[in-house]
């Protein structure tokens, strides 16, 4: 039943009925309404809160000044953006590592590394990973006895980040390495194969295309016969996913150029095309 018939229902009710049925149907309509808000919400891609606030002025000229891929959107897709950026800030932890606390700029830039590579999917918020752990630069893993500049702990539901390296990421946007698309990639693969309210949101049948093409290169990589991709990303198939996404958005014509088949399967898998952004 719509708002509008409840309304009616309301108006034409018999004089005679009682007084109980009456308060019944008013809360009822306002129950409907309450619901579709909180639908229209849920529809754009705001899961966990069913209301959302506009992205504040100062973390909207934090991304006109630093973040060039939200610059290039249009109005309409900025508004999407920065909607995905607000409620990601709002879904995560942030949680300072040997730095007094994860500033306003840190938190608007590493959620919109998020949403850049998630803005295909207006409902993916990598939800399985609820906290954001910011060091100022490389950090020892006690794990496994080294350093490192980022991960992906999905045991403890954890995206750690080099706000140093972080940012170095974006200072040189054509070099095709950026921390943190790199670890947000490795999130993102694991967040579909994760069993919760996001889980198998890439297309089947084009995931498969991508892992024959992505094996073949592979092979080419360790023979030394890449053009496009560093040795690194033949590691395995998760680290190929993180080198390729790198590329995607900060080499899009060079990448396209040597390899229209993998581009394209990527550009249908993350549903984006840093060529044709707008």
């Amino acid at each position: 039943m719509t708002i509008t018939s409840l309304a009616i229902l309301l108006q034409v009710s018999s004089p005679n009925q009682n007084s109980s049925e009456v308060v019944f149907l008013a809360i009822l309509s306002v129950l409907v309404i309450l619901l579709t808000g909180i639908s229209g919400k849920v529809n754009m891609g705001f899961q966990v809160p069913g209301f959302s606030r506009p992205l504040s002025s100062k973390r909207k000229e934090i991304l006109k000044k630093h973040f060039p891929y939200y610059c290039q959107l249009s109005p309409n897709r900025r508004k999407r953006f920065e909607q995905k950026v607000q409620h990601f800030i709002y879904v995560k932890e942030f949680i300072p590592r040997q730095i007094p606390i994860v500033t306003e700029e840190m938190k608007v830039l590493i959620s919109a590394c998020a949403v850049q590579l998630t803005f295909g999917y207006p409902k993916v918020f990598l939800s399985h990973f609820k906290r954001i752990l910011v060091y100022p630069d490389n950090y020892y893993s006690t794990i496994n006895k080294t350093f490192h500049k980022g991960e992906v702990n999905p045991r403890l539901r954890a995206v750690v980040i080099s706000w140093k390296a972080f940012v170095a990421g974006y200072f040189n946007p054509k070099d095709g390495r950026n921390l943190g698309l790199h670890e947000m990639a490795h999130a993102l693969r694991l967040e579909n194969l994760i069993l919760n309210a996001e889980y198998n949101f890439f297309d089947g049948a084009v995931l498969q295309q991508w892992q024959t093409l992505a094996d073949q290169e592979m092979q080419n990589i360790s023979a030394g016969n890449s053009r496009m991709f560093r040795g690194y990303a033949a590691t395995d198939p998760d680290e190929f996913f993180a080198v390729a996404v790198e590329n995607f958005f900060e080499r899009p014509e060079k990448f396209k150029s040597l390899m229209p088949n993998l581009y394209g399967i990527l550009v249908l898998l993350l549903k984006q095309d840093p060529l044709n952004p707008l």
